[in-house]
């Protein structure tokens, strides 16, 4: 490292950068005391933390920014990694299972919605909850003791009658004045009740209603608020032992072992266990900073933020924390590091989650490696196949003609890695050219950017392989990296035609007449399986897409006045393109922003 005097730096809250030889940040951290902290970074020799030298050997020169407060350093902090994504910084993907309940309390007749973002937009927003299919079972339920309505005003209005749920006896059809404001505003507080955990509440309301109809001689639906009765009640007693309490917590676990580090979070609303997350992080500094920098980064984003956040242990800067949460949240939040007590065993419980993860995960690795070595071993490889790829091509008649290609890291699934291809070159129906092209881009593209697959797998089979082991010749390419075509079991009935045999699925190797059959139901096989379904879903998945804006383009863009901007709010305004098509001249000239002479263009177009 050069010359870097310590001494000149101020003691002030700030950020410092550690850049490399080329200029290239490799950590963003924060510091209360910028003096102090880079000191001891630079007395590296008298540091016995190996993780240390091992920044410092790599840091060139360090940039300092001042701020005036410790909140206003951590913020900066935030911003920095996620601009410059340094490679010793943790870096938190968006969770796309994080799900939560969202009502707008300021509508007329608010609704609930399913959102995977929180904002700060004055709804009121309950969760997270542990997977979306799980909360939608349970808006069943709710809909069928407080019959919200489902969908926007304006769009329910639009039909001649109320909804299925209407029918069903989940929907009240506020759109259609079938309930009063008030009586809509009983069924709101009924859900919220229920959300926020006060099920007696609503058990006191249900009862009232129960005896009211039985009163009145309607005993099927009185039947129908006894079981809610009994469901809520039986729910409540389940739910009685879970733990004392009834502030929403967020309760973070940790475990370490070398350079890679487990974080659970426990996440705790009204008292009960709501659902757990965790992340795999690979760090090499201390436990403080990384758990100061997952703290930041993960309610950065647009997650719920609870009343309490619950730490393992004390990490720099936990005021100025806890101010940056409050502002965030609206409300008050504690960021506290218990000793004993409740929340003391709550630590306990998610460290232990945290190294049950880690185990978990430890034996998963070694699963995947064996199948990766199987792999490795029938299909004659050079090396382990950490990184495949399989290739697709998807098209009808020539039209619309995409690819795509799904990535397995490791022996997993890595949908970020996924990309798809628009044909650029290729006229008409020919499977093998657009393939060519494909390939082509990806080699080339891979050679740049210095990030090449280790094994390349094909939707096809010899055909397929000699397009691709052209491609690997023409970048010579071929000795790097190793390929395949899997070929789909073909389907053949037998002599007498009263049965049917299924084949193997086939495996082509380059320069080898017959293909591998690996043993049906081998990890093996079902890996390179579902690395090719996943190929071919993706393929799919964007040419019905691609076709599908081909198709509305094709009718809206004819129309005088109708360009792509317009086209879009047509589209969102009447929902599909066949409505549109079936709209009448009223309903057209009653959209908003549509001018009289573009209406009556649309009508003539569909209607002659």
């Amino acid at each position: 490292m050069t010359s870097f005097d310590v001494r000149r730096q101020p003691t002030s809250a700030g950020v410092y950068l550690m850049k490399d030889a080329a200029g290239k940040i490799l950590y963003v951290g924060k510091a209360k005391n910028l003096r102090a902290r880079l000191r001891s970074y630079l007395q590296a020799e008298r540091d016995t933390r190996p993780q240390i030298k091992f920044l410092m050997e790599r840091t060139e020169t360090i940039e300092t920014i001042v701020t005036d407060t410790e909140k206003e350093a951590l913020i900066l902090e935030n911003t920095l990694i996620k601009k410059h994504r340094p490679r010793y910084n943790i870096h938190l993907r968006d969770d796309k299972t994080f799900v939560s309940l969202r009502i707008d309390l300021r509508d007329e007749f608010p609704m609930l919605e399913i959102v995977r973002q929180v904002r700060q937009d004055g709804a009121r927003y309950f969760g997270p909850f542990a997977s979306s299919s799980a909360l939608r079972q349970t808006l069943k339920e709710i809909y069928r003791i407080f019959p919200l309505r489902h969908y926007p005003p304006a769009k329910c209005r639009q039909r001649g009658r109320p909804c299925l749920f209407h029918q069903i006896g989940q929907c009240s059809a506020p759109c259609h004045g079938l309930i009063s404001p008030a009586a809509y505003k009983l069924l709101v507080d009924g859900v919220l009740a229920l959300l926020d955990g006060r099920q007696g509440e609503v058990v006191d309301m249900l009862r009232r209603r129960m005896i009211a109809a039985s009163g009145e001689q309607k005993y099927e639906e009185a039947a129908a608020l006894r079981d809610h009765i009994h469901a809520i009640e039986q729910t409540v007693e389940q739910q009685k032992s879970v733990r004392y309490g009834v502030i929403d917590q967020d309760v973070v676990g940790i475990f370490r072992q070398g350079g890679e580090v487990e974080v659970v979070m426990l996440f705790y609303r009204q008292g009960k266990l709501t659902a757990r997350r965790n992340y795999n992080l690979t760090w090499q500094l201390d436990e403080a900073e990384l758990l100061a920098e997952f703290i930041t980064q993960f309610y950065g984003r647009d997650v719920p933020i609870p009343e309490e956040v619950v730490l393992p242990f004390e990490i720099e800067g936990m005021v100025p924390l806890s101010e940056w949460l409050t502002e965030r949240r609206g409300r008050k939040v504690r960021v506290l590091v218990p000793h004993r007590g409740e929340r003391m065993r709550l630590v306990e419980l998610a460290n232990r989650n945290a190294r049950e993860v880690w185990q978990e995960r430890g034996s998963r690795d070694e699963a995947r490696h064996r199948v990766l070595a199987e792999i490795k071993q029938r299909l004659h490889l050079q090396r382990l196949p950490q990184r495949m790829e399989c290739f697709d091509v998807s098209t009808i008649q020539g039209q619309a003609t995409v690819a795509s290609m799904a990535v397995v890291l490791n022996g997993e699934p890595a949908p970020a890695e996924y990309r798809h291809y628009r044909v650029k070159t290729v006229v008409g129906a020919d499977d093998y050219a657009a393939l060519q092209e494909v390939l082509q881009r990806r080699l080339q593209r891979g050679l740049e950017e210095g990030n090449l697959p280790d094994f390349m797998l094909i939707d096809g089979g010899k055909g397929q392989l000699g397009v691709l082991t052209m491609v690997l010749d023409e970048l010579h390419l071929s000795a790097g990296i190793d390929i395949a075509g899997i070929a789909k079991s073909r389907v053949k009935a037998n002599v007498r035609g009263r049965s049917v045999d299924r084949s193997e699925e086939r495996i082509f190797l380059p320069g080898r007449k017959n293909p591998v059959i690996l043993r049906r139901g081998s990890a093996a096989l079902f890996l390179l399986e579902r690395l090719r379904d996943e190929a071919h879903r993706f393929a799919i998945t964007h040419h019905r897409k691609v076709r599908g804006k081909a198709h509305l383009q094709s009718s809206l863009g004819d129309i005088p006045g109708i360009g792509p901007k317009r086209q879009r709010a047509l589209l969102k305004h009447f929902g599909s393109l066949n409505r549109i098509k079936t709209a009448s001249l009223i309903d057209l000239q009653a959209m908003p922003g549509l001018p009289a002479r573009i209406a009556e263009e649309i009508y003539r177009h569909f209607h002659g």
